[in-house]
């Protein structure tokens, strides 16, 4: 009976990640998704621990302990980390998934090798590739998450493709010798766990900060198929289910966010697309920048019918998105129409700036994402470009030897005026001189992003 009704919650809670998933496709069902999911994970973790006949009553004090130590490190960290720290948290826990997935995998490692005879070769092998997956995943998310603080440099060793493909060879070898009977040593599994970590390492180091939300996102895959082979080892169909739900997701994303850029998975691990490499292509930019006052700028928005508003990471460092939703009520108080362009890649990570607007009740039919939004700018009186560069820049349609070039920008230099709110003329994250600035139509408002925001807003009202 046990069984049954633990089943009937895995189906449950399988259809609950399900439609938790879908609803996170739009802003507006993403919060009600998000605990559905949560409600189904939570209906398999005490369905396993009290109907499971595996899990002894003599370990609920650890299995309670562990759950509220993490539920309560987990609650102060969601509770303090700022909107603009959230690319790093969400690749903190990612770690530490994969590390679990790498801890369950030397936990049964070592009831394999004390009791013989009770798993297969296949059983090893699987053992051995979630370790290795989740040990990766591991590593490279705590190099993702320095380089999202600005901690880690790139770095990038001579012939790093050529030494990365040696690490894997090695680790492929170590794992047939051992499966093998070749290799009987059962210490070699932490070699093993040691060479994974370190091409963990190896994978991200190189990666240019432009490309960290598609590598975060290929890290959360990698976390998922860990997490699915050991559903395998512990024969746990929710979380085999979870594992594969999360990996191909992860997965998706990232060929969605590839696209995006209009370049190959192949391109983002081996391009340095924003290390120092790109920050010596493309061609030099000629021209004279104009600047503009956010007096100037208050009163050319205050004349407009429609204005477009361009989120980048600056407005997510400055903690602007309560007073541009102001900015935003103060234009359409004026009799202006406004919206949101967002570009599948603005940001640290993959729908960044869907989250830090929804955070201040933008309304959710304002976000346009960039196919549908591209088409307008022809119409658009004045665009507001706030903290974003590379996914604005025409030297991805106009300069072949530009590292983003390909890539599919938001073309707001179609728009009647641009208007561009940056804190200096220092490049993006590409490390790239940024031709928007040079356009005959653009003008630079320089300063704090939520300050000069403030400035638009009290002129407006004061006008």
């Amino acid at each position: 009976m046990k069984t049954f009704i633990l089943d009937l919650i895995y189906i449950v809670s399988a259809f609950a990640f399900i439609v938790g998933i879908k609803m996170l496709g739009k802003p507006v069902s993403a919060k009600r998704g998000n605990l559905l999911a949560a409600a189904g994970m939570t209906a398999a973790i005490f369905g396993t621990i009290f109907l499971n006949e595996s899990v002894m009553p003599t370990n609920y004090v650890w299995i309670f302990g562990a759950l509220i130590l993490g539920s309560a490190v987990g609650y102060v960290m969601a509770k303090k980390v700022q909107m603009t720290q959230m690319p790093q948290m969400v690749s903190f826990f990612n770690g530490m998934g994969g590390a679990c997935a790498a801890l369950i995998s030397i936990v049964e490692f070592d009831h394999y090798i004390h009791h013989p005879g009770t798993g297969s070769v296949a059983h090893l092998v699987i053992l051995l590739l979630g370790m290795i997956i989740g040990a990766v995943s591991f590593s490279g998310s705590m190099i993702a998450y320095g380089k999202l603080e600005e901690k880690i440099k790139d770095f990038r060793l001579p012939a790093q493709q050529v030494v990365n493909i040696l690490v894997l060879l090695v680790i492929f070898g170590l794992i047939y010798a051992f499966s093998a009977g070749i290799v009987v040593n059962p210490l070699t599994i932490y070699i093993i766990l040691g060479l994974a970590a370190a091409y963990g390492l190896l994978f991200v180091f190189p990666i240019g900060g432009a490309d960290m939300p598609v590598v975060i996102s290929l890290l959360n895959s990698f976390t998922g198929v860990a997490t699915a082979f050991g559903g395998f080892l512990y024969d746990n169909k929710v979380m085999l289910f979870g594992g594969i739900l999360v990996g191909s997701a992860g997965t998706l994303l990232t060929v969605v966010m590839c696209r995006a850029m209009n370049r190959s998975l192949a391109n983002v691990l081996i391009g340095n697309f924003g290390g120092k490499a790109a920050a010596s292509s493309g061609r030099a930019v000629t021209g004279t920048i104009k600047e503009i006052s956010a007096a100037d700028t208050a009163a050319l928005m205050k004349y407009s019918k429609n204005v477009v508003i361009v989120p980048g990471y600056g407005l997510a460092v400055a903690q602007a998105q309560h007073v541009c939703h102001e900015l935003e009520l103060s234009l359409e108080a004026e009799g202006a129409q406004v919206k949101y362009a967002i570009h599948p890649v603005a940001g640290r990570m993959p729908g960044h700036m869907n989250v830090l607007l929804a955070e201040s009740n933008v309304d959710y039919d304002k976000l346009l994402e960039m196919d549908d939004i591209n088409p307008e700018f022809k119409t658009t009186d004045v665009v507001l470009v706030v903290g974003a560069n590379d996914v604005v820049n025409p030297a991805a349609k106009n300069d072949p030897a530009s590292p983003i070039y390909g890539m599919p920008i938001l073309d707001v230099e179609d728009a009647a005026n641009v208007i561009v709110m940056k804190r200096s003329m220092r490049a993006g994250y590409a490390g790239i001189e940024n031709e928007l600035f040079f356009n005959p139509k653009t003008r630079m408002l320089f300063g704090d992003a939520k300050k000069m925001m403030q400035e638009l807003v009290n002129e407006l009202k004061n006008a």
